[in-house]
């Protein structure tokens, strides 16, 4: 760990106080973070006592947490606080909520198991209401999590930092709450815009004896449309007002649940009305379209990590930053890579207009060099069937359960109006049957692109030919007549700025440059020579790396810290204003 800092700190008291869930939002609700007793143990009883403070929701392994320690794979962390049910929550249930743990958890109240999870980076919840006191009650948890000592989905998390493998995040890292619901309440509602047609499209469980009401409101507060639901129906919307990164217009929509007249319970959401398709242009190339026009997509890589508490955005400030001047620098697109953040982020990109492709989290043992460096520049793309080994994926337990989170993330991210690409698979890193998992992703979601292997080994899958270039020239595939072309990972061009990088002896960069004037000429360079004379020959997307620099990779368009922009802002906006007028 550096001694660099971010330059947004957490809220005092309780960090990461705001709504965790915008899309599903009630008015009654307490937030479980802030300070909580931890452990580490090797064995899998709670403990007797407990070795000091955590901060909740940053993992132990980061500076915010206050602990700063790494979890071993034959190690358990306990976490121990307590909490008082608010007085007129009496004679509801009570919901305990986790954004997310990494990796397997369970969770007990006042010493009562009440459940267990698996996954690092799905949100969970369960009804303590059997398990709870009439005062003070004590919520504990244990976790393990084996990093890449196991073959679960994690990322670039490491057991040991190096390259471009990343310090570990276990535990608890995304926000814990509690909310009270009576017996019939909703749990979740699938909503899909429908552009043409001027339909939202929903999808929910009503329990029985209820009845649901929605009602739709535009940006002004104005009820648009009005409806009593079945569990599968649509809404009119009359003069759709389409939303775009150019105007990232939000409608608002209320659900009310009603049992003999009274109201059971309320949700509050939002939703966009947009259209991802393909159309072919008059020179026959595929293109991405918005809104049934082409659309150039010109984004950057986001790994959404941050120098003192890792995958755990320090604020909602720190969201908003990060979005925004990706967006003022003339981007309108963000590759979230392998990573899910917390529905927050999501919000600000469908808020703010910024779309988002969205990557499954890796999993699996390292990949040879060979497989997921030298043959896939060579142009050469393997098969993924049948012989799982060559991409370590012999275990059926671990292909199994990246199948189970994979629709998982699809299913919690449904709703958000920014995800326009959902992305199985990254450089061949834990990748197997491609071609019927990307088909599959398409067939559960069809108002989306998928990119079913990105950068390396295509297997012919959905929705796009996509590659990666770094340091050697972009270059044209071969033309597909049913295919866009995609540059999904390019540039990586860095620079090392003193007091503000991780580690300066390890830092590491494709293309090396010692001041913001040569990075920014050689960034407009590589744009104007390479990149924005294939648009006309079929390029449909672009993804620069980075956002920002990661530990020891010093290729973001940001320092780690936030502190600095490294490139010209103005000729950032310019090469961008061009990408986006060549279609």
């Amino acid at each position: 760990m550096s001694d660099i800092i971010c330059k947004f700190a957490p809220a005092e008291g309780v960090p990461l106080p705001e709504y965790p869930r915008p899309q599903f939002e009630r008015d009654e609700w307490l937030n479980l973070n802030g300070e909580y007793d931890y452990a580490i143990t090797k064995s899998a009883d709670c403990p007797e006592a407990f070795d000091g403070k955590i901060l909740v929701p940053f993992a132990i392994e980061s500076r915010l947490s206050g602990v700063e320690r790494h979890l071993e794979a034959d190690e358990t962390l306990w976490y121990r606080r307590n909490f008082t049910i608010p007085e007129n929550w009496t004679g509801k249930r009570i919901l305990l909520h986790f954004g997310a743990v990494d990796y397997l958890c369970e969770v007990f109240i006042n010493g009562n198991s009440v459940g267990k999870h698996r996954g690092g980076y799905s949100p969970f919840s369960f009804d303590i209401t059997d398990f709870l006191q009439k005062e003070n009650n004590e919520l504990s948890l244990s976790v393990t999590d084996p990093t890449d000592l196991g073959g679960q989905q994690r990322g670039k998390q490491a057991s040991a930092t190096h390259g471009f493998w990343y310090t570990a995040t276990s535990g608890i890292w995304q926000t814990v709450w509690l909310e009270p619901v009576c017996e019939a309440h909703l749990e979740k509602i699938k909503m899909t815009p429908d552009l043409d047609a001027s339909l939202l499209h929903i999808e929910t469980a009503i329990p029985t004896g209820t009845t649901l009401l929605a009602k739709v409101l535009d940006a002004d507060g104005k009820i648009v449309a009005e409806k009593t639901l079945n569990k599968k129906d649509e809404i009119a919307l009359p003069l759709v007002h389409p939303w775009s990164p150019e105007d990232p217009y939000l409608y608002s929509i209320h659900f009310s649940l009603m049992k003999e007249k009274s109201e059971v319970d309320a949700v509050r959401s939002y939703f966009g009305m947009r259209k991802f398709s393909l159309q072919t242009d008059d020179a026959g190339y595929r293109r991405l379209c918005l809104n049934n026009q082409p659309y150039f997509q010109t984004g950057l890589l986001d790994q959404g990590y941050w120098c003192d508490s890792g995958l755990t955005p320090p604020s909602e400030e720190a969201i908003v930053y990060d979005i925004q001047k990706m967006k003022d620098l003339g981007f309108n697109m963000l590759r979230k890579h392998i990573k899910v953040e917390p529905l927050r982020w999501y919000y600000q990109c469908d808020k703010q207009g910024m779309l988002v492709w969205q990557d499954m989290v890796s999993g699996g043992d390292y990949v040879s060099t060979l497989y997921v460096g030298a043959l896939p520049n060579l142009g050469i793309h393997l098969s993924d069937t049948k012989n799982y080994a060559r991409f370590k994926r012999e275990n059926p337990k671990d292909r199994e359960e990246f199948l189970h989170d994979l629709s998982q993330m699809v299913e919690d991210l449904h709703n958000q109006t920014s995800i326009c690409c959902w992305v199985p698979f990254n450089e061949g890193w834990g990748q197997f049957d491609a071609l019927k998992i990307g088909r599959n992703v398409k067939e559960k979601d069809p108002s989306r692109f998928v990119d079913h292997a990105s950068g390396w080994h295509d297997q012919g899958g959905p929705d796009f030919v996509s590659r990666h270039r770094y340091i050697l020239p972009v270059t044209l595939p071969k033309k597909d007549i049913n295919r866009p072309f995609v540059l999904s990972e390019f540039g990586g061009y860095s620079q090392i700025i003193d007091g503000h990088v991780w580690n300066k002896s390890k830092s590491f960069g494709y293309m090396m440059f010692k001041s913001k004037e040569g990075l920014t000429k050689a960034v407009k360079k590589l744009y104007e020579k390479q990149i924005i004379p294939l648009v006309k020959k079929g390029l449909s997307a672009c993804i620069y790396t980075q956002v920002s620099d990661v530990e020891y990779e010093v290729n973001g368009i940001l320092t780690y810290d936030r502190e600095i922009v490294k490139i010209d802002e103005e000729t950032m906006k310019n090469i961008n204003k061009k990408l986006r007028n060549l279609i």
